[in-house]
């Protein structure tokens, strides 16, 4: 069982009505992602680190003709019934892959996101730095990969516009198992 947000609340796996058995808390939320409570929650006496990747939406982009142009915020569309339940197989992919892992969140916001705001968060908590910082990677990798959501960029133009990311949205298992024949690592059962 994953932890999640629950009618757009953020809850805690200690708040939830749904226990996590396996130390995984994810939702796809409206609003601010809870980057302080995550690093919190992740943070356990048998783990010597934490790892926090936190994506913020920056104030330019290159277009398709590498010209750089001014962001004035983003607003992500996502398939929300299918979100939760790729982010948790993407965590429980992680774990199987690095077994002494901690804690892992994944949490990614829909909606309208202004400059400087966390649209994506991924903290791995694991008893070395080394699995951490390559599951946190792992995780990430695999949600841009796997994970329906896509954005709109606005520019202060009053432009705005659907960003092509060249990327098809893939099954989680089949974007895990190529991450890790990528990189030599063993695949997730």
């Amino acid at each position: 069982m994953v932890t999640a947000a629950v009618n757009d609340q953020i809850c805690c796996p200690e708040e939830s009505a749904e226990k996590s058995a396996d130390d995984v808390w994810v939702g796809l939320t409206r609003d601010r992602v809870p980057v302080a409570e995550a690093i919190e929650w992740a943070t356990v006496a048998y783990c010597g680190a934490v790892v926090t990747f936190t994506g913020t939406v920056r104030d330019h982009n290159d277009d398709l003709t590498g010209h750089r142009t001014g962001i004035t915020g983003i607003d992500y569309e996502a398939y929300d019934r299918h979100v939760e339940p790729r982010l948790g197989r993407i965590a429980r992919a992680a774990r199987a892959i690095w077994p002494g892992l901690g804690r892992v969140a994944l949490f990614h916001r829909s909606g309208p996101v202004p400059v400087t705001e966390a649209s994506v968060l991924v903290v791995v908590s694991a008893p070395h730095r080394s699995e951490a910082f390559i599951a946190a990677r792992f995780c990430i990798d695999v949600l841009k990969e796997s994970v329906p959501v896509w954005k709109r960029e606005y520019g202060g133009d009053g432009t705005s516009g659907w960003v092509a990311t060249g990327n098809r949205i893939d099954d989680v298992e089949a974007a895990a198992h190529r991450w890790c024949r990528d990189r030599n690592e063993e695949p997730a059962p």
